[in-house]
């Protein structure tokens, strides 16, 4: 006999899932990278089941301001930004993760349809099947996808009243002229709706770097398992103690910098390739450009962007800005 309970149990996601590259392409992508002159790793494969897990207990840190900021904003002007977002359909999550942050707006904006969307496919599923039990009028969409080179919705997806989040100062790990495009593209998926965009801001190198390089080594940790995920991928032989953790704030770039630093001359090799890396050799992973206001109300302008608005935490190290399309 079947429960009443069971009768009533809200259907299932259905999880969509970006056609994944040939695993050549990817193995492409890092033998590039890793045989460029400056060495890099582009800093998605830093999101694996792993790396996503880790970022998450990062933004818990007492050094890693961005998410009290980003929270303490909400929390103040949470209705003046419902107001200036305007009514919203479908919220489009970019770099979901744990979804947290957007189900803390849900209240408050109140989407019909929730798109989160991020590329580590597994650690988002998990947490759909949480949302799935909380809030079982949501109609939810997961998406794995790598957003930041291409962004595709699927049809279910209604083309009114779309508010695309992109929260935790994601925007600042693109170049300008790369969160340009990526802004850009989004535009081009909103018309008629808007973004809602978390964006750090510059300050001192004395609070940046340690947000970046905290006392426990999570994100130290955080990085050392960029070189386990390239191995898997890539069938390399990187030995995470041969190692370290380098972040710092380059002022002319305005950006913190992640790296990874030979401690010893190494050689790496995979199928088909290798490279010897010498003593303070470096592997560039990540940037995070960190911007003043009008900088970056200027950027959103430029990529088509009205009715620009913003809003700041006390000590006013954080922006959210929103922005018609």
């Amino acid at each position: 006999m079947v429960s009443p309970s069971a009768l009533f149990a809200p259907a299932a996601p259905k999880f969509i899932a970006q056609e994944p590259q040939p695993p050549s392409a990817e193995q492409v992508e890092l033998r590039e990278g890793l045989l460029a002159r400056q060495a890099h790793i582009d800093p998605k494969f830093l999101y694996d089941a792993l790396g996503s897990a880790l970022f998450t207990a990062i933004t818990q840190l007492p050094e890693y301001y961005p998410t009290r900021c980003e929270s303490e904003i909400f929390q103040r002007h949470g209705a003046d930004i419902a107001r200036h977002v305007g009514p919203v359909l479908s919220m489009m999550d970019l770099g979901a993760g744990d979804c947290v942050k957007a189900e803390r707006l849900f209240p408050s904006l109140r989407p019909r349809h929730y798109v989160p969307i991020d590329i580590s496919a597994d650690y988002l599923q998990a947490a759909v099947r949480r949302l799935q039990l909380s809030y079982p009028d949501l109609q939810i969409t997961p998406i794995g996808q790598d957003y930041t080179h291409a962004l595709a919705l699927p049809n279910s997806v209604p083309a009114e009243q779309r508010l695309f989040f992109y929260p935790g100062s994601s925007i600042g790990n693109l170049s300008p002229e790369d969160a340009h495009a990526m802004l850009c593209r989004i535009r081009e998926q909103c018309e008629g709706g808007g973004l809602l965009v978390g964006v750090d801001r510059v300050k001192p190198k004395q609070v940046l770097e340690p947000a970046y390089d905290d006392a426990l080594h999570l994100t130290a940790a955080f990085n050392l398992n960029l070189l386990r995920h390239v191995n898997s991928v890539l069938d390399a032989d990187f030995d995470v103690d041969d190692w370290r953790h380098v972040a710092l704030f380059n002022s002319a770039s305005s950006r913190i910098e992640m790296h990874l630093e030979a401690q010893r001359a190494v050689r790496v090799a995979w199928p088909g390739g290798a490279r010897a890396f010498s003593a303070g050799e470096r592997i560039h992973t990540e940037n995070s450009y960190k911007f003043t206001p009008p900088a970056f109300a200027d950027l959103l302008q430029s990529a088509g962007y009205r009715d620009v608005a913003h809003w700041s935490d006390s000590r006013g190290w954080f922006s959210i800005f929103s922005a018609r399309a």
